[in-house]
């Protein structure tokens, strides 16, 4: 395991229960999703990254936790699907007794490594 994968780990330590296990969820669901990226922090929150830029990042805050596409326009394709969840320009929060879908993070996780790839 390499050294910033312990760090994000001991970030998720850090958190109550319920919003570590949460992060943890979305987390392996980008994992499953596009293994081959790389983990590490982007604007201070645990992120995974292709080719050096942000791909997605994610975050616990007091009374949410937030999953960031890192895009506008990302979030704009799937504002249907968002409609249950607070959403601001490049942000999607939700709490931990409702997590977004996998499927749903999967298929965004997907329409921003289609950005990156243009």
């Amino acid at each position: 395991m390499g050294q910033k994968q312990k760090e994000i780990d001991r970030y998720l330590e850090s958190l109550p229960k319920d919003y570590r296990e949460a992060l943890e969820n979305l987390r392996k669901i980008i994992k499953k999703t596009v293994p081959y990226a790389e983990e590490g922090f982007s604007y201070g929150v645990p992120a995974f990254k292709i080719h050096g830029r942000p791909l997605v990042c994610y975050a616990s805050f007091k009374n949410h936790c937030g999953f960031y596409p890192m895009s506008p326009e990302v979030i704009k394709i799937f504002d249907a699907d968002l409609s249950d969840f607070e959403t601001a320009k490049g942000t999607i929060r939700f709490k931990v007794d409702k997590p977004l879908p996998a499927t749903l993070v999967k298929r965004i996780v997907k329409a921003r490594l289609k950005e990156l790839e243009k």
